[in-house]
C-alpha cells in the first residue's frame, strides 16, 4: 500500500561556495557555485530532498518565491498529483513584471523535490519511473575555460587529465577569441586525446553567425560531436538554423529556454540537432520530460545543461539521451562535496544512483559550512 503523500511544508536551504579561481567563458565568468536544497515534507513521513540550480545574485529571490508564493498553493496537495502540483507551482510565472526565469527556477526546485518524494514512496529510482532505458551514462567534463597565460600546451594537458580521470569526453569552451584562435585551441585538444574522445564545443552565444561559420571552416575536420549555442541571443532561431545548414557540425541549444514552447520552436525551425534543456531552469523534470517527448517526434537528441544529480535520471530514462555533463571539482565543488554517495567515473561512464527517488545522500557538514544565512 502506498503511504499518503499530502504536502505539509517546504524548506529551502540556500548554499554558496566560493570557487578557487575565476572560470571564464566567452562573455561571462563564474566566481561561486551556489544552489538551493529543497525539502518537501509529507504526511506519510517521507521527505523529498534535492538540490537545484546555480543562482548567485538572485538566489534569495528564488527562495522567496518558493516559500511565499508556491508553498501556500501546495499545502495539503497530494504529491502523487504531479501535474496538479506543477500547474499550481507555475502561477508565480504569470506576473508580467517579473523575470520569469526566476519563477521557473523556483518551480523547478519544488517539482524536483516532489518527484524525489514520489520515488521514495514507491521505493524506486526515478530513472526507472521515467522510462528505465539504461542504468549508466557516458559522462563528459565541461572544461577549456579561458585563463590568463594559459598556453596551447596547457589545454592539451588539461584534456589528457580529463581522459585519465575516467571521462568519455569534454565540452570545450569557445567564443571568447577569434574563430581562428579558438580553432587552434580545439585542434590542440583533439590532438592531445585522439579521435575516440568525445569533443563538443560551447560558445555560450559568443559569436555572430559569420564568426561561427568561419570557425567551422577551421575546425570541421576535428570530429566535433556538437556545437552548442554558436550564435548570439538575438535572432537566434534564424541564425541557429543558418549555422546548422552552413557549418557541417551538429548544433545544440535549449538551455536558454525556460519552457517546452521555446524548445518546440527551436525544433520546428530546424535550428538544432540536440536540445539541452535544463530542468533546473525550466520548471523541473516534469517539463523536461515533455521536451524529451517532443524531441523524439523531431528526431532530435536530448542533453541536459549541467546538473548531473538531476540529469542522470532524466537522460537515462529515454532512448534519445546523450551525455551526462559534469565539471572538475574546482568548478563544481558542490557535486563532489555535497553528494556523499556520488558514483565514480568508470571508463567513460557514470552509474545512475540506485536509491529511491534521486538516490542522493547529502552531506550535512557541507550544508552547515556553506549555508547562506
Amino acid at each position: 500500500m502506498v503511504v499518503p503523500l499530502k504536502i505539509e511544508r517546504i524548506e529551502c536551504i540556500p548554499l554558496c561556495m566560493p570557487l578557487p579561481r575565476t572560470f571564464r567563458g566567452s562573455y561571462y565568468h563564474m566566481t561561486h557555485r551556489c544552489t538551493i536544497i529543497t525539502r518537501i515534507y509529507t504526511s506519510g513521513g517521507i521527505v523529498g530532498e534535492v538540490y537545484n540550480g546555480d543562482e548567485f545574485e538572485t538566489q534569495a529571490e528564488v527562495v522567496k518565491i518558493i516559500l511565499d508564493e508556491i508553498q501556500p498553493r501546495l499545502i495539503g496537495k497530494d504529491a502523487f498529483n504531479i501535474e496538479g502540483c506543477w500547474e499550481e507551482a507555475r502561477a508565480p510565472s504569470y506576473n508580467i513584471l517579473r523575470d520569469r526565469k526566476l519563477a521557473m527556477c523556483a518551480q523547478a526546485c519544488v517539482d524536483s523535490a516532489i518527484w524525489d518524494a514520489v520515488g521514495k514512496a514507491l521505493n524506486v529510482p526515478l530513472y526507472k519511473l521515467w522510462g528505465g532505458y539504461r542504468d549508466r551514462l557516458p559522462v563528459i567534463c565541461i572544461a577549456g575555460y579561458y585563463e590568463e597565460n594559459k598556453t596551447l600546451a596547457d589545454f592539451g594537458r588539461e584534456m589528457e587529465d580529463i581522459r585519465a580521470a575516467g571521462y568519455a569526453g569534454c565540452k570545450f569552451k569557445v567564443g571568447g577569441r577569434t574563430p581562428k584562435e579558438d580553432a587552434e585551441r580545439v585542434r590542440t585538444a583533439r590532438s592531445a586525446v585522439g579521435d575516440d574522445f568525445v569533443l563538443c564545443i560551447d560558445a555560450n552565444q559568443g559569436w555572430t553567425l559569420r564568426e561561427a561559420v568561419e570557425f567551422s571552416r577551421h575546425a570541421r575536420d576535428l570530429g566535433i560531436r556538437w556545437f552548442e549555442e554558436p550564435v548570439r541571443w538575438y535572432n537566434d532561431r534564424l541564425d541557429l538554423a543558418a549555422a546548422r545548414s552552413q557549418m557541417g557540425i551538429p548544433v545544440a541549444a535549449g538551455q536558454s529556454e525556460i519552457s517546452r514552447a521555446g524548445c518546440r520552436d527551436l525544433m520546428m525551425s530546424g535550428s538544432i540537432d540536440v536540445c539541452n534543456f535544463d530542468a533546473s531552469w525550466g520548471g523541473g523534470p516534469t517539463e523536461w520530460r515533455r521536451v524529451a517527448a517532443l524531441a523524439q517526434a523531431f528526431a532530435c537528441e536530448m542533453g541536459h545543461h549541467e546538473e548531473p544529480q538531476i540529469a542522470a535520471h532524466l537522460l537515462s530514462g529515454i532512448p534519445n539521451g546523450t551525455f551526462l555533463e559534469t565539471f572538475h571539482p574546482d568548478r563544481d565543488p558542490m557535486f563532489y562535496a555535497l553528494v556523499a554517495n556520488r558514483s565514480k567515473f568508470d571508463n567513460g561512464y557514470y552509474d545512475v544512483p540506485q536509491g529511491p527517488g534521486f538516490g542522493l545522500e547529502l552531506d550535512e557538514a557541507t550544508i552547515r559550512k556553506y549555508k547562506v544565512d
